[in-house]
């Protein structure tokens, strides 16, 4: 009699590879347990034995010389029915296992004894068992001997449960974190202002984009200079001194306004905000500093000093004419205002351009028409400054499918001020004069001058970089030898297959293939010949299979085949299955010598609704195989054939 299947056997048997226990090397902690039991009940054979899908696997063994059987015969397979031990004390007077071949045969079972084997949850993973070739009844001391023995077992893999558990949160703590800090270097790159980190004696120990921006270095360059090195020698001391507070704690932050000295020798004002980061202890780590260009205010305030001087020397010198010196003090005062206007609206979009030097500069006004268009635009899209001057951006560098998506966003935001565009790198299609399409990536800022909203775009050429990617990402999905595409690309392709499956109500199958012979093939003409007849069977199958159909090498010398559309299911996929099995069968001839090769191939169909898990349904598949194989290879097996 097979024992039947227990109700929990998918969470069981997921329980049980998760311990990674299956096919590894003996362990102490379980062969000292089979030989004390051998010992206490005076039999030859002890087992801890692990009831895998099709068969029962020994982790630990005493007095038997394989590591498997078949499940479909194993004694322990009843015994995971149970909550109690399964004791037989003659195998040959049971009608359960009378006919048993391991009964009939070696190793001659007569006598049985298990206790199941649990899991912290109570998923039965296989039996602590005494076999003997002889009748036994067991005595109460020795039934519970056998219990306690089985618990231990059970609680070391209880243990291991737990430290799996405890290193899978330890994991996902380790990404977390590694998230956080992905999130703080991408806002310390993109960030507006400078930043920068800073050791106690004045070394740079992290600077960003910006702030090599504001002073003119490269990083590598700014790197290998202190705070010292590039702060105007008349700042230099009060600087110092409140930094020093700082690391006295007798101040917890500080701004200032001073001046750095560019690469190019050039004076620039910046205003600065500085915080100190300390330890556990309390012990100083480094400055954050906060750094903002400043140097078009001062030199405004400047200007702007200088004429209120020269208007009070005015006024003083020629009182005579007040009312003359009154209008003109007017006109400089809204000439001045103006000024400072303009000098806004043309420092905002001079200081996005010199942070984007290399890419396109593109500049909008409110309704949409171009108002500068840099070098590099003519280079990238093929028109002149002078050809995109006044013209709306959908005629010149839009594809003709998102025009009016792009002249609704711009309603909408005049509008509302709503949009998704503005602020962040996007990646979006565009056309070049010619009419030929490329990709770009792009950034977009919107600024409000006297209550207008003028765009400024910069966009970068990445057609090729995304080219490259798509190959990349090909060449990972594709067998290399074979030109199928590969186990990675299966586990992609399979669950939208059966997506659409679900969607359309059609039918999907599953074949799994190995090839029978092939290790023959290898064995006789060597692996240049295997690799050949890898690639004829591959040519073979997608000749067998409608181009709407799925082949993939899975590995080594097996193939899965994903068929959809299917409008009987079963028989449409086994029709398929036995062409492409009369395809590759036959003989393979290599130097004047042939070898038989051929197949054995398991079928699985998934019907729409149905609720399974595209790995469960990849495991069926390679079930019927193997079940096609053990039947005698060469031929085809599935569900609807039993």
């Amino acid at each position: 009699m097979i024992a039947p299947t227990p109700s929990d056997e998918k969470q069981r048997l997921e329980v049980l590879r998760s311990l990674n226990l299956l096919d590894s090397l003996p362990e102490p902690k379980f062969d000292r347990v089979t030989k004390l039991l051998a010992r206490s009940l005076r039999v030859p054979i002890a087992l801890v034995s692990l009831v895998d899908e099709d068969r029962q696997w020994f982790k630990s063994k005493v007095g038997l010389d394989v590591n498997e059987t078949p499940r479909d015969v194993a004694f322990c397979a009843h015994t995971i029915l149970r909550g109690e031990p399964l004791v037989v004390s003659d195998a040959r007077l049971d009608q359960r296992f009378s006919d048993n071949p391991l009964v009939r045969g070696a190793p001659n079972i007569c006598f049985y004894a298990g206790v199941p084997i649990r899991t912290s949850a109570g998923h039965r993973l296989g039996t602590l068992c005494a076999i003997d070739s002889k009748p036994h009844n067991l005595t109460p001391d020795e039934l519970d001997t056998l219990r306690d023995l089985a618990e231990m077992v059970s609680n070391e893999i209880q243990l291991r449960e737990h430290l799996m558990a405890t290193t899978s949160r330890l994991e996902r703590s380790r990404e977390a974190a590694q998230a956080n800090e992905a999130r703080y270097r991408s806002m310390f790159e993109l960030a507006s202002v400078g930043i920068a980190l800073v050791a106690p004696n004045g070394a740079w120990i992290s600077v960003n984009d910006a702030l090599c921006s504001i002073v003119g270095y490269e990083a590598d360059e700014l790197m290998k200079r202190t705070i010292q090195d590039i702060t105007y020698p008349g700042d230099l001391s009060a600087d110092l001194s409140l930094l020093q507070q700082l690391i006295d704690d007798k101040i917890d932050h500080y701004h200032m306004e001073k001046r750095y000295l560019r690469k190019d020798g050039q004076v620039v004002w910046i205003a600065l905000g500085v915080t100190k980061k300390t330890d556990a202890l309390g012990r100083l780590e480094y400055f954050i500093s906060i750094i903002k260009d400043i140097n078009s205010r001062k030199i405004a305030e400047e200007s702007l000093a200088a004429l209120q001087r020269e208007l009070e020397q005015k006024v003083e010198d020629r009182t005579a004419q007040l009312l003359e010196a009154n209008r003109r003090l007017v006109e400089a005062i809204d000439q001045q205002i103006n000024s400072e206007r303009q000098l806004r609206k043309r420092e905002a979009e001079l200081r996005t351009i010199l942070e984007n030097t290399y890419d396109a500069y593109i500049a909008l006004d409110q309704a949409g028409l171009v108002t500068a268009w840099n070098q590099e635009a003519e280079n990238i899209f093929g028109w002149s400054a002078l050809e995109a001057m006044g013209q709306p951006l959908e005629e010149l560098i839009v594809p003709a499918g998102m025009a009016e998506m792009h002249r609704s966003g711009l309603s909408r935001y005049r509008a509302s001020g709503a949009t998704t565009m503005l602020d962040q790198r996007l990646e979006i299609p565009a056309r070049r004069k010619d009419g030929s399409t490329l990709t770009v990536e792009v950034r977009i800022k919107a600024l409000d001058i006297d209550g207008q909203a003028v765009f400024s775009a910069f966009l970068h050429d990445i057609t090729e970089r995304k080219e490259a990617e798509i190959r990349r990402e090909h060449e990972v999905r594709q067998d290399a030898l074979t030109g199928l595409l590969n186990r990675r690309a299966l586990a992609e392709v399979l669950p939208r297959a059966m997506a659409r499956a679900d969607r359309s109500g059609k039918y999907l199958g599953l074949l799994f293939l190995d090839l029978d012979g092939f290790k023959a093939v290898n064995d006789r003409f060597g692996h240049e010949a295997g690799d050949q007849v890898l690639c004829r069977v591959a040519a073979a199958i997608k000749n067998c299979i409608r181009e709407t159909d799925c082949a993939v090498r899975f590995a080594g010398d097996e193939f899965a085949v994903v068929l959809e559309g299917l409008m009987s299911g079963y028989p449409d996929a086994l029709r398929v299955a036995e062409k492409i099995l009369d395809a590759i069968s036959g003989p393979q001839h290599f130097h004047g010598q042939s070898v038989e090769l051929g197949a054995s191939i398991g079928v699985v169909v998934h019907a729409s609704g149905e609720e399974r898990l595209p790995a469960a349904l990849l495991r069926e598949a390679d079930h019927w195989m193997y079940r096609a194989k053990h039947a005698g290879k060469g031929g085809v097996l599935s569900p609807y054939l039993v």
